[in-house]
């Protein structure tokens, strides 16, 4: 079975609203969609930007073919009027927003889609889909990261997620700083780099460990990383050097106290006189757990189901709500989920030194400019076409890293509190 196109990622009342819109006429109206996040996930202090651009990559896709228009028709889901407007769909309108990698804060206005009311609505499944699911993947990974201090980390989750969603959270962690991804797919397709060796199954199907490490060892080089826990660890390492020698790359841990483990791996390597030799562990890490292992001797960390499950925030909880009709704005004000109308405009102050101290957002109008302030949106989509100088996944890695020096150091704790840093909406006078 092959996977729908974009067009049907899609809820059913987004293909209602257009059918009525035709025909009471505001279909065509102009209008102006924005994403944004009404809160951070709990104990968050702040978000990640991330999927934009697989975002602009699925609106190139965004078409309905004659089987898609005859299942909408045969359902009843439209009538012959939107069957014949979807057969020419085409998104026409602009898209613009924060950077792939930009942090963002309740409030912010990450994305602003603006066009006619019925081709705007139709992405907006699309294009909550993809942020909800990119941007918490990418909020788990940096904590990860952060926690770890440099160390390497690797997502390895792909089994522990929906088989499409494993390559947009290898794509999302490895934008927030992972080094390396075990999924193929993502290396093939975004430039990740790859990495993996061998699981315990390997080990079983041998005689012995020995055996197991030898012929991995004889497939791969010395410059391998050998699973010592299948058995009795402290003689997993014995084994492992002896068929390996001093200058076997690493070890890894899948199991157990990992902190004491960590210890005992490290005194027992140095003894047998491989003191070059690294340590890996894994198992169930998230950013807690790889803090805890700051002080131990560790030297990478691989991560699996809380990164592509955004260790505890699965979706980032972003709204995809129409601010503006022809011109005037419009503000939705019902209880808990009240909108502030109109374009909005955001740029982020920073004190000389570079330290980020505050999210202005202005609707209707552009911030009056600060030294100090750096402009957080930019175009990705200019009249239904993409614009030619969308950054490349490595550049916005690097923006991400610049982003989280700038924050104020207590916004990279994992404990809970404030937004890393205030978020002021400047709303026009007439609002």
């Amino acid at each position: 079975m092959t996977s729908p196109r974009p067009a049907l990622l899609t809820d059913h009342y987004e293909l209602t609203m257009v059918n009525a819109a035709l025909k009471d006429g505001t279909a065509d109206r102009r209008c102006v969609f924005e994403v944004f996040a009404r809160r951070l996930p709990a104990g968050r202090r702040y978000g990640v930007v991330a999927g934009t651009g697989r975002l602009v990559e699925a609106l190139r896709d965004f078409r309905f073919d004659e089987a898609e228009i005859r299942f909408l028709r045969d359902t009843g889901v439209v009538d012959d009027q939107t069957a014949a407007w979807l057969t020419g769909y085409r998104f026409t309108g602009d898209i613009s927003g924060y950077a792939e990698g930009e942090l963002y804060f309740p409030g912010s206005p990450i994305l602003t889609v603006t066009g006619t009311f019925a081709e705007c609505v139709l992405l907006e499944t699309l294009v909550l889909s993809v942020l909800n699911h990119d941007c918490a993947i990418a909020a788990a990974a940096a904590r990860m990261v952060t926690a770890a201090r440099g160390r390497t980390v690797i997502e390895m989750g792909s089994r522990r997620t929906h088989e499409d969603a494993a390559v947009a959270a290898a794509r999302a962690s490895y934008l927030a700083g992972f080094a390396f991804t075990s999924n193929l797919a993502a290396g093939q397709r975004y430039g990740i780099p790859t990495a993996g060796t061998a699981a315990h199954a390997f080990t079983l199907v041998h005689d012995d460990e020995p055996a197991a490490f030898a012929s991995q060892v004889a497939a791969l080089g010395k410059n391998t990383t050998l699973l010592v826990d299948t058995y009795d660890i402290s003689q997993g390492i014995r084994n492992a050097i002896a068929v390996a020698g001093s200058d076997l790359r690493a070890i890894r841990i899948d199991s157990g106290d990992l902190s004491v483990l960590a210890q005992q791996s490290r005194e027992l390597l140095d003894s047998l006189g491989a003191t070059e030799t690294k340590i890996i562990v894994s198992g169930d890490l998230d950013e807690y757990a790889i803090a805890a292992l700051a002080a131990e001797p560790v030297d990478m960390y691989g991560a699996g189901t809380a990164v592509v499950t955004g260790s505890g925030a699965p979706t980032a909880g972003l709204v995809y709500k129409l601010v503006e009709v022809d011109g005037r704005p419009v503000v939705k004000r019902s209880e808990n989920k009240a909108t502030i109308g109109g374009r909005k405009t955001a740029v982020r102050r920073h004190k000389p030194t570079g330290t980020a101290t505050e999210e202005v957002v202005v609707t209707r109008g552009t911030p009056e400019p600060m030294n100090g302030d750096r402009a957080l949106q930019r175009p990705y989509v200019r009249g239904g076409a993409p614009v030619d100088d969308l950054p490349t996944l490595a550049e916005s890695r690097e923006h991400l890293r610049h982003c989280l020096i700038s924050i104020p150091w207590e916004g990279l704790k994992l404990s809970a509190g404030d937004p890393a840093i205030p978020l002021t909406v400047v709303p026009a006078p007439s609002l």
